[in-house]
């Protein structure tokens, strides 16, 4: 195991850059003065990280990644702003993540184990949570928010202030534009509810009685003969007494009226796998 710091003398690591135990910086590695590296972080090589950037323990960044750049938003008045990535995240090659901005919550944050496969994108603002798989070409536009053990399949963009709810999946090459309701899947151009993630869910350990709980929650929600609105106090009446179906309702109901929230494909299911 490797324990004793390590900057390659082609290396550009400004003063006052903070450098943990074990970390490893690659040639030609940028680190700015206010980045704080954590211990055992490994950059290979031609790894960018700018402005206020920290990177949790054991990251490990691959080449040509930038990390930290400032917002793509013309709001932005040029104040300091954070980008917190967590501990034990990959984040390969040519991924972009970028600072907050200053007229909004002034930092993107990374939860831990993060994947973050190729050309991901994720913009300022952000909010991801752990655990995430984001595979090639995955784009956040900017103030999304993403839940915990969130897969967001290749070349597949979320539109800003789009949220995704914990353990959902949503298919490559689609286009979101609403909310994804926890524990769903989805996708498409644009995105459409296929069903419950069934397969992530037992992999998960849920006890198959919540299974089929949330399968009743799903139906009640989206049930065509009522509006959303009346269909969410049906739903909050039902089953006030499971925390897991309220997760999805209160997820829901959080953002109000004007918050649009990706539908079920017409004629779909409430699951995509098997019993």
């Amino acid at each position: 195991m490797k324990t004793e710091t390590f900057i390659h003398p082609m290396a550009v690591v400004e003063a006052g850059a903070q450098i943990g135990q074990g970390a490893r910086i690659g040639p030609f590695c940028h680190v700015s003065a206010e980045a704080v590296i954590g211990d055992r972080v490994e950059l290979f090589s031609h790894v960018s990280v700018m402005g206020a950037t920290s990177i949790g323990a054991s990251t490990k960044v691959y080449p040509m990644a930038v990390l930290g750049a400032p917002p793509q938003n013309n709001k932005h008045k040029g104040g300091r702003t954070t980008l917190i990535i967590g501990q034990n995240c990959t984040i390969r090659e040519s991924v972009t993540m970028h600072l907050g901005t200053d007229t909004s919550r002034g930092e993107t944050t990374i939860g831990d184990n993060g994947n973050f496969l190729a050309y991901v994108h994720i913009a300022h603002d952000c909010v991801v949570g752990k655990n995430a798989t984001f595979a090639n070409g995955a784009t956040l536009g900017g103030h999304c928010e993403v839940g915990d053990n969130v897969y967001i399949g290749g070349l597949t963009a979320l539109h800003q202030f789009v949220r995704a709810g914990d353990n959902a999946f949503i298919g490559g090459c689609s286009a979101v534009v609403g909310d994804v309701i926890p524990y769903a899947i989805v996708s498409g151009n644009h995105a459409k509810l296929r069903g419950l993630n069934i397969v992530g869910l037992k992999r998960a350990g849920l006890p198959r009685a919540d299974i089929y709980l949330l399968r009743s929650a799903y139906r009640k929600l989206f049930d065509s003969s009522h509006t959303l609105a009346e269909n969410i106090e049906l739903a909050k009446a039902e089953f006030s007494s499971s925390p897991i179906a309220m997760k999805i309702i209160d997820f829901i109901a959080s953002r109000g009226k004007r918050q649009y929230t990706v539908p079920p494909l017409k004629g779909s299911g409430a699951a995509d796998d098997e019993d």
